[in-house]
């Protein structure tokens, strides 16, 4: 019965870590500091897209964001990537209605050469066009578009074609670009346009691919193919950064040497473009420096640059934003004056673009983001793949689903997610190795110290 003692010991001390070990692994948010109930646009959309607040942000750790993460209500990981801000997938398309003009068929001719003669706004915008195309057609019958883009300022990703027709369409187009109305470049050949019903569904290809920048557009049909009457043009505009909504951190320094100011910044914010606010009329050469470890050397992020403000009783004039040499989410910042003198400190202004996750549905809902974690870290999933798929299902108008943080933060974890630890289950697993070696060891001297019974007498 004794020679089991020391296996009945090692076997009590184990329990506990292996039913710690369960216990954590079926609820994976219980890694991470907090969490945010999600809200769904859709409800069963399939794929999602969430654009990251200042909560997000400061919660999270890591320098790559890696500590941020979409669960279910089982407190499963779902598959998830982060995109930068000016990826087409991390924001909603922007579609803006475009002027198109009809052209009409010329009788007793073929070729397909146009003839144009137009009349212009002062802004270069098409007012009026008269437009001859050498084809034959039948009356009233479109011999295909002139699409008027000129007004953009950023290129066009697709156009979408709104007609009102019950008839079934189905024909085949080619799609011309110019910037002068004279001298056109073909960009797409053999794109269908598609109108079908049967059985009360219906089936539409309405869109065309561009992803060019040109102020006309033409669309003419190929062979015989009947083009219906349009009723709108529509343009999805190519994403820009500079047409995404900059968000900004105002941050207070502190002195250090005369003409240096330190900063510490709150979040793992994208940061990409700074400026300087002063409380009265400056002007100041400034080069901006960051790290994300008070231990690590200072990294030249912007300048040098002249940063000025002037206020007099009428106006306000300031110095331009300056962009950063690249993207950083550096915690320390520093302001280095081009002449070392003393002076308050500045407000240093440090701009960024909200990235977002998209992610897919798994499981039931609701959906919760967590963040915070130094022990966890998102796996990045071909999102971009599966998408293209759902596209080829739903159409290539399709986009994922908006999702949005609502309400106040959960705690999970809490800051122990975030708290430096050792690793415990090594120092267990030690300590019982060197248990179990004591324990085995003094059972042997006790063996040894036993009288030999079976010995002659």
């Amino acid at each position: 019965m004794k020679t089991f003692r020391p296996l009945i010991l090692l076997a009590a001390l184990a329990f506990p870590t292996l039913a710690l070990a369960q216990a954590q692994s079926t609820d994976d948010r219980q890694a991470y500091r907090q969490q945010w109930p999600l809200q769904l646009a859709q409800p069963q959309a399939g794929a999602y897209r969430l654009t990251l607040d200042d909560g997000v942000y400061r919660t999270a750790v890591s320098p790559r964001l890696a500590d941020v993460q979409v669960f279910n209500a089982q407190g499963q990981a779902l598959p998830s990537a982060l995109l930068a801000a000016d990826q087409p997938l991390a924001q909603a398309p922007q579609w803006q209605t475009l002027s198109w003009f009809p052209l009409p068929p010329m009788a007793g001719t073929s070729g397909d050469d146009l003839q144009l003669l137009t009349e212009r706004n002062t802004d270069g915008s098409v007012r009026r066009v008269e437009a001859r195309l050498g084809r034959g057609g039948a009356a009233g019958q479109p011999a295909g578009w002139l699409i008027d883009a000129s007004a953009l300022k950023t290129g066009v990703q697709a156009l979408r074609l709104d007609w009102q027709t019950q008839s079934p369409l189905q024909a085949r187009v080619r799609v011309e670009m110019s910037n002068d109305l004279r001298d056109w470049l073909r960009i797409a050949d053999d794109v269908p346009l598609v109108d079908l019903q049967h059985e009360g569904r219906r089936l539409q290809q309405r869109r065309i691919e561009i992803a060019r920048q040109a102020k006309y557009f033409r669309i003419l049909p190929i062979g015989a193919d009947a083009l219906p009457a349009l009723s709108t043009v529509q343009a999805e505009l190519v994403p820009t950064a500079q047409a995404i909504a900059w968000r900004w951190q105002s941050l207070t320094g502190t002195a250090g040497k005369p003409g240096e100011f330190e900063y510490q910044l709150d979040g793992r914010f994208p940061i990409a473009q700074a400026d300087i606010a002063t409380a009265d009329n400056s002007v100041v050469q400034w080069t901006l420096l960051s790290r994300d470890d008070a231990d690590q050397p200072w990294q030249v992020r912007a300048g040098p640059w002249v940063a000025y403000q002037l206020q007099d009783a009428a106006d306000r004039r300031q110095s331009q934003t300056q962009p950063l040499t690249r993207s950083t989410r550096d915690r320390y910042w520093k302001l280095v004056a081009g002449q070392a003198q003393s002076m308050p400190a500045p407000t240093l202004k440090l701009g960024y673009q909200p990235e977002a996750l998209v992610f897919l549905s798994q499981g039931e809902p609701p959906f919760t983001v967590a963040a915070g974690s130094l022990r966890a870290e998102r796996q990045e999933a071909p999102v971009a793949t599966v998408i293209a798929q759902l596209r080829e299902q739903h159409g290539a108008q399709w986009q994922p689903a908006q999702a949005t943080v609502q309400g106040a933060p959960q705690v999970l974890a809490g800051d122990a997610a975030v708290a430096p630890q050792r690793d415990w289950k090594q120092w267990l697993l030690w300590a019982l190795l060197v248990i179990g070696v004591l324990i085995v060891g003094g059972f042997a001297v006790s063996l040894l110290r036993q009288p030999n019974r079976d010995g002659g007498s």
